[in-house]
Order: C-alpha cells, then structure tokens, then sequence
C-alpha cells in the first residue's frame, strides 16, 4: 500500500504540470490564451499510449527489470524536461516549448504504463480495490506540487527555479524504481514486433471471448460517460448561477478535491469488505443519484450551502466510483501483459471524458441547466444494467 502511495504521486505529478503549471507560466509570459487553449492538444500521448505499450510488455531494459528499468528511464526523462522547460521564454519560445511539453506527456503515460502495470503484479486480487484507491488519491494529491506549492513559489522566484524545483520531486518516484522490488510474472514468450502487437490482444480473447472483451469495452465507456458529462462544464455552471469567482475558488474547489479523496479512500476500505462486483453497484447508485443533486441546485440558484453540499456529494460519489472501476479495469489485465491490456483499457475509458467536453455544451443550449444533468443521469443507466454480465452482484468478484 506504501508504494501505491509513491506510484500515485509519480504519475500525477507530471500531469498537473501541464495542465495547473504550464498554462499559469504561459500566461504569465504574455502567450495569448487562444496558444494556451491549443496547449491540451499535447496531452494527445495519454490517449495513444496504447500503441507503444507492448513494446514496453516485451523489451526489458538492461538494468532494474522490466517494470523498474522502464520506470526509471521515464522518471529521468521527466525530470530534465521538466526543469528545461523553464529555461525559455514563453514569448519567444512557444513552438519549442510546446513540443517539449509533447514530450513531457509522452515520457509522463508511458511511466503510467510501467506503474499500472508494475502495481497490477504486486497486488493480489483482493488487494486490488484498496492499492488502486490508494493510488488514485495520492495521484490528486500530487497536484498540491505543481498547482499550488509552484505558483507560490513563483511570486519569490524565476521561473526557471520553480521548474527546476518542481521537476526535482520527481526524485522521490526515482528512488522508489530504486529501491522495490521487481515483481516475478511470466513473460511473454517470443521478441517479434507482430507478437507483441498481437499477444495481448489474443490472451484477451482466449480468456474472456469476443462476447466477453465487447461487453467489457462498452461497460468501461458508459459506466462514468455520467458523471463526466455532468462535470465537463462544471465551472461555467456555477457562473451561470450566479456564484462569484471567489466563492467557486474557495468552495467549489475545495468541496470537489477533499471529498474525492475521501471517497476514493472509503471505497478502497469497502471494497475489501464486499468485493469489486459489489462496490461497482453501490458506487455507481451513489454516481447517478449525486449528479440529480446538480438539477437540484440549478432549480435553486446561487444557494452557497447547496454548492458545497452537492460537489461534496457529487466527488464524493466520484472517488468511489474511481477506485471500484480502476480496481475492475486492474482485475481484467493478465499479469504477463497488464502494462498493453492496462493503457488499452484506460485509454478507453479517458474517451468518454472527450466525448462529454465535446458534446455537453450543445446540449445545454439546447435544453438548460435542469434538464442537462437528468439527462447526465439517464445516460449512466445503461452502464449500470451492463453490471449483470460483466460484476454480478452475487459473484463477489475479489
């Protein structure tokens, strides 16, 4: 559990620099916030890392093993991109910045691939809904480095110190590749390009059916399509309403990061308790019920304690869903390939977040605030009844 604490932090941290640190940096180096906006598009490698995984399944590096090597070698990418990102000014350097900001991303989910896959190994089915938990939150408490300790810094130091700074935390996940142990899995047999490619794809198949791998995709894009779609435009609701920027720094933001981790904790304790198959069904009831508390508060208005009450329920429901889902996507993978069928399957389920950011506008237009989120809650049903055949609720599923 220890080291899902330190895995979460190395994953997170170079996620948050892009997109708390970076934009806060460009903005202050007088880029225009049309560049920043197109600044997302470098996030594209957390969406594709799916394509360089196998290879990641199949090689091993020289030194510390598969996973560890793997770890290392990204951690060390990280931290020097990270801290020559400073070294430029945003005015003048904006192309070049962005494509090491490219790179960033790249070195940043392929390190996910080797951590998802390294805690998939080292954690016993039964493990697994707490150690994923666990990881999920200090993944979000990794945004404390970059999104507030960096900022802070900033006022009392160059920017090029701030990054060098906040690149040397990644020290901490360095030492962590250093010092754990390699896990013992099986590995795949054969070095072609095609097998690694293919393998993966096959033992799937093999273990679980075409009928088996369809109903497992379609469940990982539809069971938090709503919830995503329902806080895809969450802070220009709350403008809508009426609340003030002040009251969305200081409440909103606060209500939505603590509960989460609190959720994600509690879920990983539950799950123990009643198994993967079970927390899914609760979790996701306690999902679609908290985004009816935002139609609630849109036929309200500006009201501050329904704001704080909603998001803490709504993240609330969020953390736990997180952890019982990350904990099933974990619980699919095979060991011999978790770090291809692991990006595969959470590449997958980052779709709906694009889905939602593209589409929910329109439909608020189209329809107001009241009615937007009931449709969020309908459109989380057919997740739910896709519970019955792949996480019965009489199969446990530990």
């Amino acid at each position: 559990m220890l080291i899902c604490v330190f895995t979460g932090f190395a994953s997170g941290m170079p996620l948050y620099v892009l997109i708390q640190l970076v934009p806060a940096w460009l903005k202050d180096g007088g880029v225009s916030l049309a560049e920043i906006g197109l600044f997302a598009l470098v996030g594209i490698p957390y969406t594709w890392k799916f394509l360089w995984a196998p290879l990641m399944d199949r090689w091993i590096p020289p030194f510390l093993g598969r996973r560890r090597g793997w770890m290392l070698i990204c951690q060390l990418a990280l931290l020097f991109f990270i801290g020559i990102l400073g070294e430029l000014k945003p005015a003048e350097s904006t192309w070049l910045i962005a494509w090491l900001a490219v790179a960033i991303a790249f070195f940043s989910a392929s390190q996910d691939v080797a951590l998802d896959a390294y805690r998939r190994e080292i954690l016993p089915d039964e493990e697994l809904g707490l150690g994923n938990s666990i990881h999920v939150q200090a993944y979000r408490i990794s945004s404390l480095v970059p999104g507030s300790l960096a900022l802070i810094l900033a006022d009392i130091l160059p920017w090029s110190s701030v990054f060098w700074v906040t690149a040397a935390f990644m020290s901490i996940a360095m030492v962590m590749s250093l010092v754990v142990d390699e896990p013992s899995s099986e590995l795949p047999t054969g070095m072609g390009l095609r097998q690694a490619i293919v393998a993966p794809f096959l033992e799937y198949i093999d273990r679980r059916g075409w009928a088996g791998l369809l109903l497992v995709l379609g469940f990982m894009f539809f069971y938090k399509i709503g919830d995503n779609m329902a806080t895809a435009l969450s802070t220009p609701f709350y403008l809508d309403l009426g609340f003030s920027m002040t009251e969305i720094g200081l409440v909103a933001k606060h209500a939505a990061l603590w509960p989460a981790i609190i959720g994600g904790l509690a879920g990983g304790v539950i799950m123990i308790r009643l198994g993967i198959n079970r927390s899914l069904w609760l979790f996701g009831v306690v999902q679609v019920v908290s985004i009816l508390g935002f139609a609630i508060l849109a036929n309200n208005g500006p009201v501050l304690w329904m704001l704080a009450a909603v998001i803490s329920f709504e993240y609330l429901g969020v953390g736990m869903g997180t952890a019982a889902f990350t904990a099933f996507i974990a619980r699919e993978t095979s060991k011999t390939y978790a770090a291809t069928q692991f990006a595969l399957f959470t590449a997958l389920a980052a779709l709906p977040r694009t889905f939602a950011n593209a589409s929910t506008g329109l439909i608020v237009e189209q329809v107001g605030w009241v009615n937007f989120f009931l449709i969020c809650a309908l459109v989380a049903i057919p997740g739910m009844l896709m519970l019955l055949w792949v996480a019965p609720w009489r199969s446990q599923g530990r």
